[in-house]
């Protein structure tokens, strides 16, 4: 016979609503008791019934993800597999389960999305890029259901985020210290958020002292490889090229790397670079990567925690978390003849 909730509550010494509340991780009870309760569950083999448990509180235990879209960006990207990586693993300590969602254009998002909420199969949603005008916000705040935004957004609503204006106001600054004048900036997407706040960081560093912004060295592309590569052939090709770049993500910057190697260019002695995210390869790439981190698991992480509490809690949370930002300078950003003088 299945071992039932009563058996662990008798061999606990507990009562059956106790192991009910260490199962659903109240915060009345006392971390010894929920220990005690979890260990003897182990020792038995008590597996919960989900269906039953979800009947009785009317809840799915179940959190749903809006990928990103174009897919290539979710799997040739580090930035979204350590950012869900943040996610689960805060969702698996209070036992939810994930449902991951996609579309290939905006309405089957919202199409998708529509059939979650509507269905009633999952309790909150998790949307993995900030962008402007986004129906599924609109959706999800005219519906009444929680959801919590991964980046930017002037809606009250509530988010998870960098200061990705001073994120790249610091990155700016840096390659100002370091004696150039002639900063290009490629960016990503112009309708999302985080593409917007790191161009106007950018923008704010170099107005701050007085250096020129030519139109033709701000560049905008996807969160892929390749971006960064059309954007190098583009940059190196100009009669007054750039002396250094600020890239939106560590993925493009490997593309513009990728382009300079082959056309015989060095970095940073023609081109120094810095770049967003600091993904593991970012240490390990030939030139080892400037970059800023902005710590990808703890937004996943975070995100999915400040869910769960609005999904269990009636207690107000603050609608803006900030998840802070530190730059990682390398050798690819460091004027190497000056430092050798």
């Amino acid at each position: 016979m299945p071992i039932t909730i009563k058996d662990v509550a008798k061999k606990a010494g507990v009562s059956p609503s106790t192991v009910s509340r260490v199962l659903s991780n109240h915060p009345r009870i006392s971390k010894e008791t929920a220990r005690k309760v979890k260990t003897i569950m182990e020792e038995l083999g008590y597996h919960q019934n989900v269906m039953a448990r979800s009947l009785v509180s009317n809840k799915t235990y179940t959190l749903g993800m809006v990928l990103p879209r174009p897919a290539e960006e979710l799997f040739q990207n580090h930035f979204f597999a350590e950012n869900i990586r943040g996610i689960t693993t805060q969702a698996s300590r209070n036992g939810y389960d994930l449902l991951m969602t996609a579309g290939h254009s905006e309405a089957e998002e919202l199409t998708a999305v529509t059939r979650l909420v509507k269905g009633r199969r999952v309790d909150g949603i998790i949307l993995l890029q900030s962008r402007r005008n986004d129906p599924i916000i609109a959706f999800l705040r005219n519906e009444g259901f929680p959801f919590v935004l991964i980046g930017h957004s002037e809606e009250e609503i509530l988010c998870v985020d960098n200061d990705n204006v001073q994120a790249a106001f610091d990155a700016t600054q840096h390659l100002i210290a370091q004696g150039h004048e002639r900063i290009g900036f490629v960016s990503g997407p112009p309708h999302l958020t985080v593409s917007i706040d790191r161009l106007e960081g950018y923008r704010k560093a170099m107005n701050g002292h007085w250096l020129p912004m030519q139109p033709e060295w701000i560049v905008e592309g996807e969160f892929l490889q390749e971006s960064g590569y059309r954007a190098m052939s583009y940059l190196m090709n100009l009669p007054e090229r750039p002396t250094a770049l600020v890239v939106i993500d560590d993925i493009v910057t490997f593309g513009i790397l990728r382009g300079l190697n082959e056309l015989g260019y060095r970095v940073p002695d023609d081109l120094s670079l810095v770049s967003f995210n600091n993904i593991a390869l970012a240490e390990l790439s030939s030139p080892p990567l400037s970059s800023v981190d902005i710590g990808i698991y703890q937004l996943g992480y975070m995100a999915s925690q400040q869910l769960i509490r609005a999904i269990q809690d009636d207690h107000p949370l603050p609608l803006r978390t900030i998840v802070p930002h530190r730059l990682i300078v390398r050798e690819s950003s460091l004027n190497l003849k000056r430092n050798w003088s």
